[in-house]
């Protein structure tokens, strides 16, 4: 017999969003290939090994050095592609942005909320907050409510898990050999191919080198 998907009125399946809308920062090149290094180490510790995981758990697999980065805002999901008002909204702001060119470091690697395994600075990154700061005001002018204080962590995502024992995270210091730094030099506009591990930068703006 035929398998049956019974639709009830006022019970019809919500659309899953197919297509994301998010500003980023990405590390160069060299960044990325040293950051797939950490991300590769890490997650083969992760197999069922450590405390909280579930027994017999698989190793996360990295992102791969194409989809590293930092997360500034976050503008929606959407089904059936972008719409053209939001994202014109969005250069809009961005267009407005002057600022220089600064630093960022990562030296440390853990379970963010229990599942994710990221990069995440110590302490510091008082510019990178201050530009995202500046990034929400223009998206604010332009529609976007609430992003200036948005609650932000800033961290680069390596790796997906199982979830864990949150009160039993898995935090690494990395020594200065393995220290993530690069200069900030540009800001993306990113489309994200939501399921398709695909990212689309749209738009590109740099910053002055000060």
């Amino acid at each position: 017999m035929a398998d049956v998907q019974l639709s009830l009125p006022g019970f019809d399946a919500v659309p899953l969003p197919t297509d994301g809308l998010f500003f980023a920062l990405f590390p160069d090149a060299r960044n990325a290939t040293r950051i797939e290094r950490i991300a590769h180490r890490v997650c083969g510790m992760q197999r069922g090994s450590r405390p909280g995981s579930q027994p017999g758990a698989s190793a996360p697999v990295p992102l791969g050095p194409d989809r590293y980065h930092v997360t500034l805002h976050h503008l929606g999901n959407y089904v059936g592609g972008l719409p053209h008002a939001t994202v014109a909204r969005a250069i809009r702001a961005a267009s407005a942005i002057r600022t220089n060119a600064f630093a960022v470091a990562f030296d440390r690697v853990e379970d963010f909320r229990g599942r994710p395994l990221v990069l995440r600075a110590h302490e510091g990154a008082l510019a990178l907050l201050e530009f995202r700061f500046a990034l929400g005001k223009a998206l604010e002018s332009a529609g976007f409510a609430g992003r200036a204080r948005a609650p932000f962590t800033p961290h680069v995502t390596l790796a997906y898990r199982e979830p864990v024992d949150v009160k039993r995270r898995f935090i690494e210091r990395l020594d200065e050999t393995e220290t993530i730094s690069w200069t900030v030099r540009d800001f993306v506009l990113v489309h994200s191919l939501l399921g398709r591990t695909r990212h689309i930068a749209l738009a590109r703006w740099p910053l002055a080198s000060g």
